[in-house]
């Protein structure tokens, strides 16, 4: 069984605020949660961004958001380089990446697996990826370091996650986007007999899907949001997982986007460490039920139960919190 690469633990991230990222997409959630099925995509996000941005004010850091829902003329959504936290100036400086509903869409139409997400890490290492498409590979824990490729075909991917699983290609499980682009990567697959998970949204939780055996997906493949692929790194990071991403550009805006961001190499894969760099967090909760996580239920008397996970890439520790909040 290939070995983990475990980060040293940050002097940063330390034990009581990796619990209380959890807090954080808690509260986003169940703000979102009360507009699933509603039809308003908009107000649905708006409620999980207030929430989230007050829960982040009651923590002791100083957070700069390096991932996040537009840039400053575009409040208020939690936009990149605003600072978060409780303690500017004086708590430990950490760089946030987040979206606080994953899935506005889904959470509109009552549709499966809508998140609050972040992850967080120490100042500078996490990229500063544009609000651009990023093509995306990605593996779960368990398996030798290199197996997958965007150098690689559809088809040889496929194959080296199955020889090392031991199956015939036909019996690899991908998860896929629903999407018009996808029809030649889907025919692909099919054509060799893969399963294939079409979703129609929300490719962090089928990113992380990987991760957990009970899904059954082997591998996640496409393109989608290259925000989306920082979070789903860092959540990969924490376990083992592997991932390439390469950003795609549809045009010269883009790419001016990419520069002032800082990046220069606009035909680079990137793998896992350069996305998420060090000793990082994950932390998701549940908005509507979900291959990874149930959603809000909203029960008698005020009563409201979520489900959620946090990851620490240092320890390798995945834990799975329920819990019970009861609101005034």
């Amino acid at each position: 069984m290939p070995t983990r690469k475990v980060p040293p633990p940050s002097k940063v991230l330390d034990r009581v605020l990796v619990m209380e990222m959890v807090r954080v997409t808690e509260a986003a959630a169940i703000a979102a949660s009360s507009l699933i099925g509603r039809g308003d995509e908009k107000a649905a996000d708006a409620a999980a961004v207030e929430a989230m941005r007050r829960a982040f004010d009651t923590l002791y850091m100083d957070g700069t958001v390096v991932i996040g829902e537009g840039e400053r003329d575009e409040a208020p959504m939690l936009y990149i380089g605003e600072k978060v936290g409780g303690a500017p100036g004086k708590g430990p400086k950490i760089d946030i990446a987040l979206d606080p509903l994953e899935g506005t869409t889904i959470t509109a139409k009552a549709g499966p697996n809508a998140l609050a997400v972040l992850a967080a890490a120490e100042e500078g290492c996490l990229l500063n990826a544009p609000d651009v498409y990023m093509q995306k590979i990605a593996v779960g824990p368990g398996y030798c370091q290199g197996i997958i490729s965007l150098e690689k075909s559809v088809a040889e991917n496929v194959a080296a996650v199955a020889a090392e699983k031991g199956v015939d290609p036909s019996e690899i499980n991908v998860c896929v986007l629903d999407r018009p682009r996808h029809a030649e990567l889907i025919a692909e697959l099919r054509e060799i007999g893969c399963g294939i998970h079409l979703i129609p949204d929300g490719d962090v939780a089928g990113v992380i899907a990987t991760t957990d055996e009970d899904t059954t997906i082997d591998l996640y493949m496409g393109s989608g949001g290259a925000p989306e692929g920082v979070l789903a790194a860092a959540a990969l990071r924490c376990v083992g997982g592997q991932f390439n991403g390469k950003l795609l550009f549809r045009n010269d805006d883009e790419r001016e986007r990419a520069y002032k961001w800082g990046i220069t190499d606009l035909d680079r894969i990137y793998t896992l460490d350069d996305l998420a760099k060090g000793d990082c967090i994950f932390a998701a909760t549940g908005v509507t039920d979900g291959s990874l996580l149930g959603g809000v239920k909203r029960l008698r008397g005020g009563r409201m139960t979520t489900e959620s996970v946090v990851m620490r890439a240092s320890t390798g520790t995945v834990r799975w919190v329920k819990a019970e909040h009861r609101v005034k």
